[in-house]
Parts: C-alpha cells; structure tokens; sequence
C-alpha cells in the first residue's frame, strides 16, 4: 500500500490550495529500470486527465492515480517531503527487493558509495550515478542529468567512479556504464566536435 507521510500530505494539500488551476489529483507513475532501480514520477493532474483504468487511491484532502502499470511499484513505496542543502522536495523510496544471485551486502556497500562519495561531486555538474544491476562481481550503472551526454563521462567512470568503488569494494571485478549517452539533453562537458 501507497504510503504518504504527513509532512508530504500537508505539502501536497497546500500545493494544490495555491494552484490557480482545478486540481483532480496527483499522479504518481513508476518505470523499472532494473531490479534495483525504479524511476518514479508525480505530477498533478487537473479534471479530464485520469484515465478509465487508474486506480485511485484516496488519502486526506486528495485523491492519487496510478496507472497498472506503475502499480506494483507504487504500492510498495513511501512519499516524503525533505528539507535539505540543496533545497526541498519530494521523495519517493521503496524497499529494496534483490534479484535472486545478487548478493546484498555487496549492493549496499556499492550503493553507499555512489550515494556518499560519487553522486555529491557529480551533482555539482547537475549529474547523478545510478546502479542499475550487480551480477556476478560486475557493476552497471547508469549516468544521468548532466553526465549524460558528457564528452568526459568515460574520464569520469575510469578515473573516479571505478577507483572508487574498486576501493571500497576490491571484490569487485568490472563497472560498466549503460547509459545511452547518444540521448543527454544537457550534458555538462561536450566533446569538440571532430
């Protein structure tokens, strides 16, 4: 079950009293990208938007619609509003549910260092590391905002992401990077042209 906590309630309540158009809801969409990632998206939605096979959920002062598709993902997950450096926000977290042959420890020592080490100095660039999968002792990840696209992605994986996490994790025998980098809207770095 979809869970809201107060503080993202309270948010979402105020947001749709300011809104100078008719609010119907709020959807919240959620695409896998792999076993251990899901990209989630919210957006309010005014009347004539929801669609015959939404399921809605109600909760205290709104209504939420979510495709079948996205369902199973959005069941499981937590919507929170935070407060931090870089501004304020919603977050949508699930648990964490590993493939079969994935070893978890393995994935959260590789995970707290994307999150620890990697993805503050990325976000500097507008960019952020995401682990797509890890199977035996092989990393991939994805490059997104600002490193999709960049000329220095490849430097960037070798010399920093790799030696990073090779260190805290020497166990580790390859890091691929599967990111369609043909597609980045806003790289930070483009290569010249040649």
């Amino acid at each position: 079950m979809l869970t809201i906590t107060e503080g993202a309630r309270e948010k979402i309540v105020a947001l749709i009293d300011k809104s100078p158009n008719s609010v119907k809801g709020l959807r919240i969409s959620a695409s896998s990208v792999s076993p251990l990632k899901v990209d989630y998206r919210m957006a309010f939605i005014a009347e004539g938007q929801e669609n015959d096979v939404d399921n809605i959920l109600p909760f205290d002062g709104f209504n939420v619609f979510v495709d079948p598709d996205s369902q199973d993902h959005v069941d499981e997950a937590t919507v929170d509003h935070v407060e931090g450096l870089m501004g304020s926000g919603f977050k949508i977290e699930r648990p964490r549910t590993l493939p079969d042959g994935v070893d978890g420890d393995l994935v959260s020592r590789v995970q707290t260092v994307l999150e620890e080490k990697i993805n503050p100095s990325v976000a500097g660039h507008g960019g952020r590391v995401s682990l797509i999968d890890l199977r035996d002792r092989t990393v991939f990840l994805q490059l997104e905002g600002g490193c999709q696209g960049c000329g220095m992605a490849d430097v960037t994986l070798k010399q920093g992401i790799e030696v990073m996490i090779k260190e805290a994790c020497p166990e580790i025998e390859a890091i691929y990077d599967v990111t369609d980098h043909a597609n980045g809207k806003n790289p930070y770095y483009q290569a010249p042209a040649s």
